[in-house]
């Protein structure tokens, strides 16, 4: 068997790609843009194209082709045919992971935040852990249930979609054409957008972070109802699946202690009859759906085990350029 696995994360814009070996070595990285203004044609043809030139360079550093490739995708995933259901960013639909290798080889696709939620569990936060939430909170929110050590995905592939448990039934109308969901409050590109609207200027989540740390009550109250919103959801989740820990990723868990700490007195008053999860910090970073995807790549190989026995210190957050 060749000692390197493709892995590649796409995104809406770009994606992230790797070579990884059986010891957990990132032999290279690489990025390219998704091509999603092409259709999804494009998109197939551009992900066709960058498993393809890292295969090349996998073949010109170490002498031989892949064992297998893994690549995590947004949207829906058919986790038992390797097929791509529907990613609105994207616009394909019943996408065979097949269609997106240009080799002769294994390969296996996953949902993004639970390719993710999958690489946190068997080398980040959750290494020690078999049943916990991963909870990335960026543009959007999406969670991945680690269940007996394993992503759940549900019966058709929607299971995790926690962004959209409703927070607060009379409030704000959702992208998704829901009311109230939790994403259209506590998200990045939520928090943003609340603030913006009520200070008459525009600001990133990060801003907003920087502005509550300082006092500014807009701020601030913005961010209040943005904890308040998560309590709400991570109650619901706790008492129906009981988790070891909540693992908070995505670009709002940069605000740390900001975010965590009155998130976890929130969490524990909602759980008057039980102790509340601890809430922990993912350690994967952007570098959790490549990794994630080089896992599933070494599952297609035939290495169900993949990860267990790498160094902690090797898959941390890969530069990818």
């Amino acid at each position: 068997m060749s000692d390197y696995v493709v892995a590649v994360d796409v995104g809406g814009t770009s994606m992230k790609g790797g070579i990884v070996t059986g010891s957990g070595e990132i032999a290279a990285t690489g990025r390219r843009p998704t091509g999603a203004e092409g259709g999804p044609a494009g998109v197939v043809a551009a992900i066709r194209s960058f498993v393809g030139d890292l295969a090349d360079r996998g073949a010109a550093a170490l002498g031989t082709g892949p064992a297998a490739v893994g690549i995590a995708v947004p949207g829906l995933v058919d986790d038992a045919t390797a097929t791509a259901l529907y990613a609105a960013n994207l616009g394909w639909r019943d996408v065979p992971a097949t269609d997106l290798v240009p080799l002769d080889v294994p390969v296996l696709l996953g949902h993004d935040v639970r390719t993710g939620g999958l690489a946190e569990s068997v080398l980040g936060a959750g290494r020690e852990l078999s049943d916990f939430l991963f909870l990335p909170i960026g543009t959007g929110i999406a969670g991945a249930m680690i269940i007996g050590g394993a992503p759940y995905g549900g019966t058709s592939g929607w299971g995790g979609e926690i962004g959209h448990i409703p927070v607060f039934p009379d409030g704000e109308a959702c992208a998704c054409g829901q009311i109230g969901c939790l994403e259209t409050y506590a998200s990045a590109s939520a928090v943003g957008r609340r603030y913006s609207a009520r200070a008459g200027a525009s600001a990133t989540a990060e801003q907003v972070a920087a502005l509550t740390a300082d006092g500014d009550p807009v701020a601030a109250e913005v961010w209040e109802e943005a904890v308040e919103a998560l309590s709400l959801a991570l109650a619901t989740y706790t008492l129906l699946l009981d988790p070891s820990a909540i693992v908070l990723g995505g670009g709002l868990a940069e605000a740390g202690p900001l975010l965590s700490d009155p998130l976890a007195v929130r969490l524990a008053k909602r759980l008057a009859f039980r102790e509340a999860p601890p809430l922990r910090r993912a350690v994967l970073g952007v570098g959790a759906g490549m990794l994630g995807a080089a896992l599933l790549g070494w599952r297609a190989a035939g290495v169900p085990d993949a990860g267990a026995s790498w160094s902690p210190d090797v898959p941390r957050t890969p530069v990818v350029s």
